[in-house]
């Protein structure tokens, strides 16, 4: 059957009848947050104080924590840097599918490097792997696409990590997305582990060598800060059920730092930096412990905050936090009026994975397979009257 328009219709206009109501609220919930920030501005202490109360009471709680700057603090972007590599690279994938005939994954992962005014052409890198039969069966558990977003994402890292060595001067690496691993913890959790330790060793390395090192979040969605200001508006009664505790909700760090008509960060200033509190922190310890503040990459009356992950090594070092908001500034403005990092949007486009390339690496597989006399499955029945319904359709 198809969709009943009726049905959405009738949602729809009682959605648009709860509009006003949904803005006063939200607008109100903006206001106190606005509040509440420039109150704690500088109560560093005391908001330490409050979230280490609020861990007692739930280890998982996730915030930001305050670390040695204000929560209004403003950095203007220092000068473009002149000497520096930088690296950056992105990955996708081709997940298994359990309704085809041929089980198979790919991680295609594509890092640019280029050296500032060097006069140099970037150079391009590509590393494709294949998984196939027990290599989709990690620790006897079946591959899924959490466990493949998750090697991709250690991929993405180990390739910076392996391009860093032995380059001279200072170097600027960077991924789409956090730098903290996200994803299948709970589908295999050996698998997940072993991840971390492999990502945690990269890391290590990179920390090392000295190497400036960053996950860039573009249009972010997550309310740390604002979880933060919930916390410190708590009574003692409310940490304890801070999961039932959010008078701010609605109101995101984006809105906080971007709002259009009075941005807390003008055009290429960065936030203060912050701690991120989560279970996170007892994977994440010492230098290589999760740390973030807001980039402000838009232009006048065109705010764009983004949110950038670093590691403790960058953020207790102000040349190498200066050098990074200075690359990241530049890096976007290269991309005129819809801001993201260069080089980041060049590593998408070497690393991206078509279908038509899905299509042919199936068909090689087969053939290889088919040749070698192995035996080979049919694709499932469903996926068949999926396939059937998508040709009565042109």
């Amino acid at each position: 059957m198809p969709i009943d328009y009726q049905q959405i219709f009738v949602q729809i206009k009682e959605i648009g009848k709860n509009a006003k109501e949904r803005r006063k609220k939200k607008e109100e919930a903006q206001a106190s947050a606005r509040d509440l920030l420039a109150f704690y501005d500088s109560q560093l202490d005391a908001l330490r104080a409050k979230v280490d109360s609020a861990k007692l009471a739930d280890s998982n709680i996730r915030c930001a924590y305050p670390v040695n700057e204000n929560l209004a603090s403003s950095y203007p972007a220092p000068a473009p840097a002149s000497d520096v590599t930088l690296i950056a690279a992105d990955g996708s994938q081709i997940n298994p599918d359990r309704h085809a005939a041929i089980q198979f994954c790919v991680v295609n992962v594509g890092a640019i490097q280029m050296k500032l005014n060097s006069g140099e052409t970037p150079e391009i890198f590509t590393d494709t792997e294949l998984l196939y039969g027990d290599a989709l069966l990690p620790n006897g558990f079946p591959m899924s696409d959490g466990m493949v977003a998750l090697k991709r994402d250690l991929d993405e890292r180990t390739k910076l990590e392996k391009l860093s060595k032995g380059l001279k001067g200072s170097v600027v690496t960077f991924t789409d997305g956090p730098i903290e691993l996200w994803g299948a913890k709970g589908e295999d959790a050996n698998s997940y582990d072993e991840v971390v330790r492999k990502y945690l060793g990269v890391l290590s390395r990179l920390q090392e060598r000295g190497v400036v090192t960053a996950g860039y979040v573009d249009k972010p969605s997550a309310d740390l800060v604002i979880r933060l200001l919930e916390i410190a508006s708590a009574d003692n009664e409310q940490i304890q059920k801070m999961k039932e505790f959010h008078p701010l909700r609605g109101v995101s760090d984006r809105w906080l730092y971007g709002e259009h008509k009075n941005p807390l960060l003008p055009p290429g200033h960065r936030s203060a930096v912050f701690g991120i509190q989560s279970s996170s922190e007892k994977k994440y310890t010492g230098v290589l412990s999760l740390h973030f503040f807001y980039l402000n990459v838009g232009t006048e009356g065109h705010p764009w905050p983004v949110r950038v992950e670093i590691p403790k090594w960058v953020a207790d070092d102000k040349s190498k936090l200066d050098l990074l908001h200075s690359v990241l500034v530049e890096q976007c403005r290269m991309m005129g009026s819809k801001p993201y990092p260069y080089l980041l949007h060049r590593a998408h486009e070497t690393a991206v994975v078509k279908m038509e390339e899905k299509q042919q690496i199936e068909q090689m597989l087969s053939m290889e397979l088919r040749n070698q006399g192995e035996e080979m499955d049919d694709g499932s029945n469903k996926q068949s009257a999926k396939d059937l319904q998508g040709r009565t359709k042109r």
